[in-house]
């Protein structure tokens, strides 16, 4: 995989808390991406109205980058949310467009009682290794749009009204397509 990205192909790599975010470690590893595989939380940082996790240009944590301006206006990100996760830490080079804040924590799986800073570590890292890119996303509901419960509540980020987590999906895709730099 390594070699294909470095040849000119792309990769999104999802992962999510432990106990599941755990298997993509050893690929994250490859791209020399550090996952935590725990649970990362950061209270100082939550958004009011869905008790997560919010990246915005307000709080600092969603950083300048190709993905996160959009290839014109109309897709600059503004507000992203993200639901639990882990934490990310990539190579040099790579940029943590989603950074976690100096508040944030890592409970270690599996009983989530040990709790580590996740200081300088990420949510979203985007890289260029050779001809290819790679997005590594530490938190996997923030792109989905899933039904919880017996209700059928709507949960996730693309479920969400406010929030540009759409968008987010589609920049990722751009970006990886090289339609924008």
């Amino acid at each position: 995989m390594r070699d294909w990205v470095n040849r000119g192909g792309s990769l999104l790599l999802i992962a999510d808390h432990y106990p599941v975010g755990g298997a993509a470690g050893i690929l994250a590893k490859r791209f020399g991406v550090d996952m935590s595989n725990a649970f990362t939380d950061d209270p100082a940082n939550y958004d009011p109205q869905l008790g997560q996790i919010l990246f915005s240009r307000t709080n600092k944590l969603l950083v300048d980058h190709a993905i996160t301006r959009g290839r014109d206006r109309s897709e600059t990100i503004n507000r992203i949310v993200t639901f639990t996760g882990q934490s990310l830490t990539g190579p040099k080079g790579s940029v943590a467009f989603l950074k976690l804040a100096d508040t944030a924590i890592d409970a270690v799986a599996p009983e989530r009682k040990t709790k580590v800073s996740a200081a300088g570590r990420a949510q979203g890292l985007a890289l260029e290794l050779g001809k290819g890119r790679v997005v590594v996303l530490g938190e996997a509901a923030m792109l989905t749009a899933q039904l919880a419960g017996p209700e059928k509540a709507p949960f996730g980020g693309l479920n969400v009204k406010g929030i540009d987590n759409r968008q987010l999906a589609l920049n990722i895709m751009h970006w990886l397509s090289k339609l924008t730099s």
